[in-house]
């Protein structure tokens, strides 16, 4: 198992399985009456959040706090950074206070294998720019299991804007590692030029991936950053690659509902869709403790044994 969790394309198939079946073994520790467990105790972990996060960030915190380690929340709001200290120095310094490992959300591509080639401690990647959300990823592997079971053959279709989306990524190389089929759904000026070296089906018709699909993991919009004007508006975003419950119903299938959130509703997603029964969208956030508590763990050096059901 590699120290670090920088991305899913250099994480093997046997590795993500693992971390999937520690993620399940947690997530019944989850649902006791007293939801803890003393495997992290002693340990020192610092998230450093370089950009605004609700979700993820509080995810990270309650793993952290689930499995007894000592946490330190970091904002680059109102710190050195503030005064123009860099990623190294801001990581390094923190460091020197013995911590054990660093849980890094940043807006640059590449920014956790940049730390963990600075510092000594287990760098585990939050989102890094328009690179990698690896925890994500798992969370949903993690719930399309719950629901789907084996993901051999299920066929996935990632929806929207894929430009910008770390989400994305992460998703198509750990899905392919364990056999499923993806394809991606957007508007040209959203689907990224590397997308040809995916390997995987474009449509450029929402009522094609539909029907192509088991499961639709449906993006935000990320108008923040956007530099320049990649569609007409939300309104024509909406009527194009929105998906409604008459898409659904016009295509004659049921189909799975992901999103990582925040949902954008009425644009990306019709808002009912969002609380039916297609979708999954709450499990996915359930399950995302339980997925960083296992990657916590792992990384730390534990194995899937009945220690953390203890």
């Amino acid at each position: 198992m590699n120290k670090h969790l920088l991305g899913l394309e250099e994480t093997s198939e046997e590795e993500i399985r693992q971390i999937l079946a520690t993620a399940f073994s947690f997530k019944e520790v989850l649902s006791r009456p007293i939801p803890k467990v003393p495997t992290l105790r002693g340990k020192t972990i610092v998230n450093l959040f370089f950009e605004p996060s609700t979700r993820t960030r509080i995810s990270f915190e309650l793993a952290e706090k689930r499995l007894s380690a000592d946490t330190i929340t970091f904002s680059s709001s109102g710190s050195s950074v503030s005064k123009g200290e860099t990623l190294r120095d801001t990581a390094r310094n923190i460091e020197a206070m013995k911590i054990d490992m660093v849980v890094l959300r940043h807006n640059s591509a590449g920014a956790a294998h940049f730390l963990a080639r600075c510092v000594d401690s287990i760098i585990i990647n939050a989102g890094d720019g328009q690179h990698e959300h690896p925890t994500q990823a798992l969370l949903d592997m993690m719930t399309l299991q719950e629901r789907a079971g084996d993901l051999r053959g299920l066929k996935v279709a990632i929806i929207g804007d894929i430009l910008h989306s770390r989400v994305a990524r992460s998703n198509i190389h750990g899905l392919k590692k364990l056999g499923a089929r993806v394809a991606i759904c957007g508007p040209k000026t959203l689907i990224p030029r590397e997308a040809e070296q995916w390997d995987i089906p474009v449509f450029h018709r929402l009522d094609d991936a539909i029907q192509w699909a088991d499961v639709l993991n449906i993006l935000r919009i990320q108008l923040e950053r956007q530099k320049t004007a990649l569609f007409p508006s939300l309104r024509e975003y909406a009527s194009q690659f929105g998906v409604t419950r008459q898409r659904l119903l016009r295509a004659k299938k049921d189909v799975i509902i992901m999103h990582p959130g925040p949902i954008n509703r009425g644009i990306e997603l019709e808002n009912d869709l969002a609380d039916s029964e297609f979708s999954i969208i709450l499990d996915q956030v359930t399950n995302g403790v339980a997925v960083r508590m296992a990657v916590l763990y792992l990384k730390s050096g534990g194995r899937l044994e009945a220690e953390q059901r203890s």
